[in-house]
């Protein structure tokens, strides 16, 4: 007999004597008075004294983290809601049918306890029960309580083990809520009306990916996961919603890394009327009231090693990125170099000479597309702080509207942090005729 096979047996068991002494095995409810975090928001600064006399009852419930049996007494810790609060049971306090039910817990049970708050003798805020109701049993152990949950790989596969396990990762959750909040209070804020779109279409557009395939059976047909909402969101901006965005789910059937995922959030939001300068600043704001809300008021995050301001984006011309931004010192580029395609082609054969991962430039690559790999290979991964890296190279960007002064570059911009690309964004091109000969003219690259 497995190991396991042996301990579901001896839960089931447990079960039964549960049922037996008169508990039921799986309730519906219990009413409980106080959260654990409530609690110990509102208690934490008690003393012994003042809760003796104020003799506070509490009805709470939660995760079963530790037994120390001692006797005919005891103590457990609870978790619940991100919360751990320590109980204390005593055979005269709570009956022979309760402290029976004490002495059977074991560790991620479930219980509901009701009592009062003391302090121990060590000064640990403790509810002194007066009533154990059970209700769940835990049929599998628990991670060992020392080590904790520590394999990577569980951990993000069985994300309830980990929240259990290791109650610091609920944190994360909490803080995508508020990400996720301040971002529909910022756009609606400026008149953002946000939608929703479908995420099984019969053509996949909007970005550059591999979809994923399914099948309606009722019509007969195949569809595809979306890879981005953007054929949607801009025909509802024909349709006379100015402003308009969607927090949604994408599907992209290709490989994984720390920076992408198989399946992912992304926000997608369109203004009409307005050009990229307006957008950059409007994300620039967007970035810094997320950052606010996320770190209660703060807009310094700790990525790392690194602590990064959403407070404000820095900004540079791709152009001018590639200068600052030149990790060898001996061959850092002038901006009038960016303009010549032999020095390009000089800068170049540099970087590769000094760096592991070369730059392999495509045949007929055009001046604008050289400097675009520069940028990307020397310079994305040293944009630590908030960055909108602006002005691209036309080839590259075949949405967005050529810069009046210069048609080899358009009005797009990509914004970095940690060296990762967080946001694109650009004039969208709406003359259909420019747009056909942009996609004839990749079409024969």
């Amino acid at each position: 007999m497995s190991f396991e096979y042996e301990l579901l047996s001896q839960r089931y068991q447990k079960i039964r004597q549960l049922e037996e002494l008169g508990f039921t095995p799986y309730p519906h409810k219990f009413a409980f008075t106080h959260t654990l975090g409530e609690i110990i928001s509102r208690y934490t600064g008690a003393t012994a004294e003042e809760l003796a006399a104020a003799r506070v009852g509490v009805r709470v419930c939660g995760r079963v983290l530790t037994v120390r049996r001692q006797g005919r007494a005891g103590f457990a810790h609870l978790l619940e809601g991100g919360e751990k609060l320590q109980i204390y049971v005593r055979q005269d306090a709570v009956g022979y049918k309760d402290f029976t039910l004490y002495k059977m817990l074991d560790a991620g049970d479930i219980i509901g306890a009701e009592g009062y708050l003391f302090r121990t003798k060590t000064n640990e805020l403790t509810v002194h029960v007066e009533r154990l109701e059970f209700l769940s049993k835990a049929l599998l152990a628990m991670p060992e309580k020392w080590h904790g949950l520590q394999d990577v790989e569980i951990r993000y596969r069985q994300r309830y083990l980990d929240l259990i396990a290791n109650p610091e990762v609920r944190q994360v959750f909490v803080t995508r809520s508020k990400i996720i909040a301040a971002l529909r209070r910022t756009l609606e804020a400026h008149g953002f009306i946000e939608v929703e779109t479908p995420m099984m279409q019969p053509l996949y557009g909007g970005a550059i990916a591999k979809p994923f395939r399914t099948h309606h059976n009722a019509l007969d047909i195949d569809l595809y996961l979306r890879i981005a909402p953007e054929l949607y969101l801009k025909r509802l901006t024909v349709g006379g919603l100015d402003r308009v965005y969607e927090i949604n789910r994408n599907f992209r059937n290709e490989g994984t890394s720390f920076k992408y995922n198989p399946e992912f959030t992304m926000l997608e939001f369109y203004q009409a009327y307005a050009d990229y300068r307006d957008l950059m600043d409007f994300s620039e704001e967007l970035l810094r009231e997320t950052a606010a809300a996320a770190r209660d008021g703060e807009t310094t995050v700790q990525y790392g090693e690194h602590s990064i301001d959403f407070k404000r984006l820095a900004r540079y011309s791709m152009k001018e990125a590639v200068v600052e931004f030149w990790p060898y010192a001996s061959t850092r580029p002038k901006l009038d170099d960016l303009g010549d395609p032999a020095r390009v082609a000089g800068l170049m054969e540099a970087y590769n000479r000094s760096a592991e991962e070369k730059i392999v430039l495509p045949a007929g690559a055009s001046l604008g597309e050289s400097v675009g790999l520069l940028f990307e290979h020397a310079c994305e991964s040293r944009l630590i702080q908030p960055t909108a890296i602006y002005d691209h190279p036309v080839e590259v960007s075949p949405l967005s509207k050529n810069k009046p002064d210069d048609p080899a570059w358009v009005e797009r911009f990509e914004i970095f942090a940690a060296g990762m690309e967080l946001a694109n964004a650009y004039s969208e091109l709406n003359d259909p005729q420019e747009q056909r000969r942009r996609f004839e003219m990749a079409s024969r690259r």
